[in-house]
């Protein structure tokens, strides 16, 4: 049985676009930062961006970040963990991510 995504999944994937000093930095080499769900693959990245934005996609690198502690008062917790996936484009396709208003 194959753990494949079903299209109108896809879109679940993806759940923003990351707008940090690196990230803005990539934009320039063609490479746009997503916060994805931590059990997407990079096919499945791969084929989300490509449906959802109409883009040709070239390399997909993805990163997990580690669970930070945090304590407020005497109790102990974690921050969140997230899925960060760094994709690059063909030469030529980008993402609107800041439309002309």
């Amino acid at each position: 049985m194959s753990r494949t995504v079903e299209e109108r999944n896809l879109a679940d994937l993806i759940l923003r676009p990351l707008i940090t000093e690196k990230a803005n930095l990539g934009m320039e080499n063609n490479q746009f930062t997503f916060e994805v769900t931590l059990k997407s693959t990079k096919p499945q990245i791969k084929l989300a961006i490509e449906q959802l934005f109409d883009v040709k996609v070239l390399k997909v690198n993805t990163s997990v970040k580690a669970r930070k502690q945090k304590r407020v008062g005497r109790f102990v917790g974690y921050k969140p963990q997230y899925k960060r996936a760094i994709v690059t484009l063909a030469e030529g396709d980008s993402i609107p991510l800041f439309p002309d208003v």
